[in-house]
């Protein structure tokens, strides 16, 4: 599975080092590339996060209420998703379509030569410096890098669990420890990894991070938009009656 995909996305990544010759900023755009691509299934995942966040009070009533019936249960909560066009799945179908993809480029970045190829301008970029960075081949060794993975990562996670969890399981023992753990264990392998596997990370976690502030942004306002229409439907219903009472 990881040569399937690690092989094509290798061609990707030679095209664009051919037009800009550096590998460390080549990384950094095919990441880019790569963030954008798969933007249209991490927006319907986060989405359908969102959706689920604004229903937990429904599904928590609806919980005690049948408590003891968990087929009526099941059948009130088919209702509410119905009612409210929620599909459960959505959640996580969209991040299992983005984990191959994942899974395929990590490897091509940790072995690149394995899928490049035996192209003589690729063995050497590959080993190119950036930055401080001597060889991307090889681990940061001053390891700002990992450093740098490892908040990009608590940053990133802090964020999205803010609009993909309801607020008390935002602060439940199990949410607290994946926001410490995950930072620490990108940062601990970026130490091991090579160099170009850290800008990766760091790019990616930096892009999720603004593209999780603008979704964000974008459903406030949207939410604002529909919450002013309401009202305005309203006002519009009331005059609509008050006239009807005139002309009575």
């Amino acid at each position: 599975m990881t040569k399937l995909l690690a092989v094509p996305l290798g061609y990707v990544l030679k095209a664009l080092y051919g037009l800009l010759g550096n590998y460390g900023l080549t990384i950094i755009i095919f990441t880019i590339i790569i963030r954008l691509i798969i933007l249209p299934l991490y927006a319907a995942q986060m989405r359908s996060s969102r959706q689920m966040m604004e229903v937990q009070p429904k599904i928590k009533e609806i919980q005690t209420m049948y408590a003891g019936n968990p087929q009526k249960m099941n059948e009130a909560l088919q209702d509410l998703y119905d009612n409210n066009k929620i599909h459960p799945a959505m959640g996580c179908l969209p991040l299992l379509i983005q984990l191959p993809v994942i899974w395929g480029l990590f490897g091509l970045l940790n072995n690149p030569l394995k899928y490049l190829g035996e192209d003589s301008n690729m063995v050497i970029a590959v080993h190119q410096s950036f930055l401080w960075v001597s060889d991307l081949c090889q681990p940061d060794q001053i390891y700002l890098l990992p450093i740098i993975a490892g908040l990009a990562t608590y940053v990133s996670m802090r964020f999205t669990m803010a609009i993909s969890a309801n607020p008390q399981a935002a602060g439940g023992a199990s949410m607290k420890v994946m926001r410490y753990f995950m930072p620490v264990m990108i940062g601990w392998l970026a130490l091991t990894l090579p160099s170009g596997v850290s800008i990766y990370w760091i790019v990616s976690y930096i892009f999720q991070i603004f593209q999780t502030q603008i979704t964000n942004w974008y459903n406030d306002r949207k939410k604002e938009r529909e919450l002013i229409k309401a009202r305005e439907n309203r006002k519009l219903k009331q005059t609509h009656r008050r006239k009807k009472v005139k002309t009575a």
